[in-house]
């Protein structure tokens, strides 16, 4: 259990960093396409914005880790259940 929070916090690291990186990446797309002053700023702030959404979507949320971890052991009802609000608890306190 701690080996895939571990991952977790690994995605959402990098999920920060690919954000971070799409910046200077967008900048660099706006002068290949030689954009100056609003037209340059406008596509800068889509391109952050695309590349913030992709991120965020990669990353799964705690609540959806600890269900298709509740899945994989194949549990169900109150077993479940459990499982998944103590496994949610623990990734809260690993903040």
């Amino acid at each position: 259990m701690k080996h895939l929070l571990m991952v977790a916090v690994m995605c959402i690291c990098g999920a920060v960093n690919a954000a971070q990186a799409a910046e200077p990446d967008c900048t660099a797309r706006a002068a290949e396409k030689k954009l100056a002053g609003a037209a340059k700023n406008s596509f800068v702030k889509k391109c952050e914005k695309d590349a913030a959404a992709a991120a965020a979507v990669a990353v799964p949320s705690p609540a959806e880790m600890c269900a298709a971890k509740a899945a994989d052991k194949k549990l169900k009802g109150a077993a479940k259940n459990s499982f998944v609000k103590k496994c949610e608890k623990d990734a809260a306190a690993a903040k």
